[in-house]
């Protein structure tokens, strides 16, 4: 459910590696979470999950800003409303009014699976053509 596999793949590679990345940070807040971990060894994979989403969002929107891609605003509204809502879930479980839960992980999953296949799909050829590899 929380793998990486090629038909994400951008042909992008750096962007690549970060989704692999997010991918099985949110395996391992899963598994964290099924096998009862702690809530200071969950709070740690959340943080690794909120940082590593802000920096390859960043990573992302340099990449497209440098080479104009056209859709950029609509990009990174995308990217802000997922970590608006990423922090506001840490800042909560931190505070101890929010859990880790299934749903909570199968709705992160599938927002990269759907933005990966969408937006993303959208801007990889543009910025391939650009001859960014």
């Amino acid at each position: 459910m929380f793998e990486w596999n090629n038909t994400y793949r951008l042909e992008i590679a750096s962007v690549d590696a970060q989704h692999q990345t997010l991918f099985r940070i949110i395996g391992e807040l899963y598994a964290g979470e099924l096998a009862g971990r702690g809530k200071a060894v969950v709070a740690g994979i959340l943080d690794r999950l909120v940082q590593c989403t802000v920096s390859h969002f960043a990573h992302e929107e340099r990449l497209m800003g440098l080479h104009h891609y056209p859709d950029f605003p609509a990009h990174k509204a995308e990217h802000d409303a997922l970590t608006a809502l990423v922090q506001r879930f840490q800042a909560g479980f931190l505070a101890g009014d929010e859990v880790v839960t299934a749903r909570f992980l199968s709705c992160l999953n599938d927002w990269l699976k759907n933005h990966i296949r969408g937006a993303d799909m959208k801007y990889a050829p543009f910025l391939r053509m650009k001859a960014v590899a």
